[in-house]
């Protein structure tokens, strides 16, 4: 369990930054300045956790190491990411650890704003806004699809929430006692390690944080392959998740396995009608889950953000029917039989 109140904060803590990589040569250099530019007067240090990439993600990480004695390296030869930041927060030392990804970039008072909240709040954990952002136009539908309720949906840092106790925390400013007390990352857990992760510390009697003026700029996957593999990963580990702790499950979690459920057995039935195995006036009423799929998923296209024209939320359309039922097949999986090997391969 944590302390009730956990031990006061110096003015100016130092900070130790930790980052899983694999595969992000066209991120990792640019999210790495980014961390060396904060606009924080503490001292710092950046760990990153190098998988086995197949790019230049070493080569990148080796030649900022070499230029800058804040910048530590460690192996992560398994390249799951909670096992990445385990190790990388085994091998820091700082009182605050604050989590960030390659493929995102930190507004430069991001961690000063964060250790204030941390400070005044007397939180465990503090995050804030995940804006996602796109380069192409299919990234960008793809941002757009991120940004919106009707994509991701539930979390507080999918959008422009109020301050305020919250379940979970994107990436995440960590009081160091709080990693300690509950034991980090579980290495079991390979997708939505974050949410599982912040469950264990409200359990322990932390409290998690939601403030924002943090920003993140976040770049997604950009292609809908990539990202069709990285939603199936994150459905089959959040049902593991869930069949651990279904009590503490947000309903939110089954509505794309119930839709993809929907789906399938409206096209079963279409089947069977058509060869005349199934009468059709009755079991006809199965065939308004894809009429109503249909028709809130081009509502939902409609109040898509930073999409202009036809073309751009056909575009938008096809990211959120991708998200749809990629998660809802994986969490189905998930639920059948565990993840078992399943890992997200998108970046690869």
């Amino acid at each position: 369990m944590l302390p009730t109140d956990l031990p006061e904060l110096p003015r100016l803590p130092g900070v130790s930054y930790v980052m899983p990589v694999l595969n992000e040569e066209q991120h990792l250099e640019r999210a790495v300045r980014t961390i060396l530019a904060q606009r924080y007067d503490g001292e710092k240090e950046i760990v990153l956790a190098l998988g086995p990439s197949s790019d230049r993600s070493d080569e990148i990480a080796e030649r900022i190491a070499a230029e800058d004695p804040r910048v530590r390296l460690v192996p992560n030869p398994g390249r799951d990411i909670p096992i990445g930041l385990n190790l990388a927060i085994a091998n820091s030392r700082h009182a605050v650890v604050i989590r960030v990804d390659a493929h995102s970039e930190l507004t430069p008072d991001y961690t000063e704003r964060g250790i204030a909240a941390l400070a005044a709040e007397g939180a465990a954990n503090v995050g804030g806004i995940m804006r996602a952002a796109g380069r192409t136009p299919v990234q960008r539908a793809i941002a757009a699809g991120y940004n919106s309720p009707y994509g991701l949906g539930g979390g507080a840092y999918h959008g422009d929430g109020t301050p305020g106790p919250a379940e979970s925390a994107y990436l995440g400013i960590f009081r160091r006692e709080a990693l300690d007390a509950v034991g980090g990352y579980d290495p079991g857990i390979r997708r939505g390690e974050d949410w599982e992760l912040n469950l264990r510390i409200r359990r322990a009697g932390g409290l998690i944080w939601f403030d924002p003026s943090l920003g993140v700029t976040y770049w997604p996957r950009a292609s809908y392959g990539a990202l069709s593999r990285q939603f199936f990963a994150t459905g089959a580990w959040r049902a593991v998740i869930t069949r651990r702790h279904p009590r503490e499950t947000p309903w939110r979690f089954y509505a794309p396995g119930t839709l993809v459920l929907g789906l399938a057995a409206s096209l079963v039935v279409l089947v069977l009608q058509s060869i005349g195995l199934v009468p059709w006036p009755w079991w006809s009423l199965v065939h308004l889950v894809p009429l109503a799929y249909v028709c809130a998923v081009l509502f939902a296209t409609t109040r898509l953000q930073g999409l202009h024209g036809i073309r751009a939320r056909l575009l938008g359309l096809a990211a959120l029917v991708t998200m749809h039922l990629s998660w809802g097949a994986g969490f189905l999986y998930g639920l059948a039989g565990g993840a078992g090997r399943t890992v997200d391969r998108s970046r690869v």
